[in-house]
């Protein structure tokens, strides 16, 4: 089973076409890179997968739920990583982690197992009382994707994850959410333009001047050279 579909999907902002008549898919358990420059229309895509924008033609389906035709159906699958930080700042991390919990409708000892399982999982556990102002860029990150996993998402979208962290916090939740995949079996959307987050057995998904370019295993796409050589080579006309 798809975790993701995306359907002849095409947004236009007025005269100036963001989208046009993406079409991919992400089975259940993968891994997916979505790489594009600046522009490509990422960013329009990733709002119309999180309910922000609504699609003008094509549709999304996540884990079987049309966005178009059963939009709190198919978000309640959805767990969101946005690349500005979302946390509450004054409140400690496990008081982050109630609040979401209940907005998802995740209350009681339900709630209280989940949070203390997924703390100890992510390796946060031991600053379950700190104010999130207190954490470092990379624990936060750790926190907001503990969040977005609490009430058990088909599809884990994270936009540009790793921006602002330094390279040994990049690495780490680089690592994580790849990890989430191989042994939780976690569905994962990553948007990025770092190539060096993806590895070789990724599905990378190439969006530029707002199609769908290539897709394909990241390997496969680069073939005999590496994977920044052929991402520049298909992408080097701009924007």
């Amino acid at each position: 089973m798809n975790a993701l579909a995306i359907e002849s999907l095409s947004f236009n902002y007025g005269k100036k076409q963001a989208l046009k008549d993406v079409s991919f898919h992400v089975s259940a358990g993968k891994f997916c890179a979505l790489l594009g420059p600046n522009g490509a229309g990422k960013s329009t895509l990733l709002a119309i997968l999180t309910g922000l924008i609504a699609a003008q033609s094509g549709d999304v389906r996540i884990n079987g739920h049309s966005l178009s035709n059963h939009p709190r159906a198919a978000l309640r699958h959805l767990g969101i990583v946005f690349q500005q930080s979302t946390l509450d700042l004054d409140l400690t991390v496990i008081q982050n982690l109630r609040y979401y919990a209940a907005l998802h409708g995740v209350s009681g000892r339900d709630a209280e197992a989940r949070i203390l399982e997924i703390l100890e999982s992510h390796r946060i556990a031991d600053r379950m009382h700190v104010k999130a102002r207190e954490l470092n860029g990379g624990h936060r990150r750790r926190v907001e994707i503990a969040r977005a996993l609490l009430h058990r998402p088909a599809l884990l979208l994270l936009d540009e994850a790793t921006v602002g962290l330094d390279a040994k916090s990049r690495e780490a939740i680089v690592e994580q959410v790849h990890t989430l995949t191989s042994e939780a079996g976690v569905t994962v959307l990553w948007a990025t333009h770092l190539v060096d987050e993806i590895y070789p057995d990724d599905l990378v998904c190439v969006l530029h001047r707002g199609e769908m370019i290539l897709q394909d295993t990241a390997s496969g796409f680069s073939g005999d050279s590496d994977l920044k050589t052929r991402f520049l080579a298909l992408t080097e006309d701009g924007v």
